[in-house]
């Protein structure tokens, strides 16, 4: 009897070191702590829908981020993605892009009517929109400009 406990004893320290060596293998040698990013490597989420542009009696008015906005500057509100994140706004009607920062929220009627971005009017007439006042566009997340 004493040795088929023995034997047990061994046969969990064996599955012990192998679940070590496995989590040590995965790890790669480095031992993460509070501060460590891990980076999982996925396909950007991409948002479609349509984007209308700010009327210009907002300007001056208080953002969701307590900022001014301001016509001229290439911010957008969308309820989509968190406040402060970089969007790359593609027109897919014409290719033409723009990299926004998501300063306000849209009312949420908007949803219903397809919108996922309202944009300066400085931001639409990059994407070439301006004198349709509507276009269908796709979002995506992306890193802060270097020039910002």
């Amino acid at each position: 009897m004493g040795r088929a406990v023995g034997q047990k004893t061994n046969s969990l320290k064996m599955k012990y070191c192998l679940s070590l060596l496995c989590v040590l293998f995965l790890m790669d040698g480095k031992v993460f702590g509070q501060n460590d990013t891990v980076v999982l490597k996925s396909k950007p989420k991409l948002i479609k829908g349509i984007a209308s542009f700010y009327s210009r009696s907002l300007q001056g008015t208080q953002t969701s981020t307590g900022e001014i906005f301001d016509q001229k500057k290439m911010t957008g509100a969308s309820n989509s993605v968190k406040l402060n994140t970089w969007v790359k706004v593609t027109n897919l009607s014409n290719g033409m892009t723009v990299i926004v920062r998501i300063n306000d929220r849209m009312h949420p009627s908007m949803k219903k009517k397809g919108r996922v971005i309202d944009l300066t009017r400085s931001a639409a007439k990059e994407l070439g929109f301006l004198s349709k006042g509507l276009t269908k566009v796709t979002l995506e997340i992306v890193d802060k400009p270097d020039d910002e």
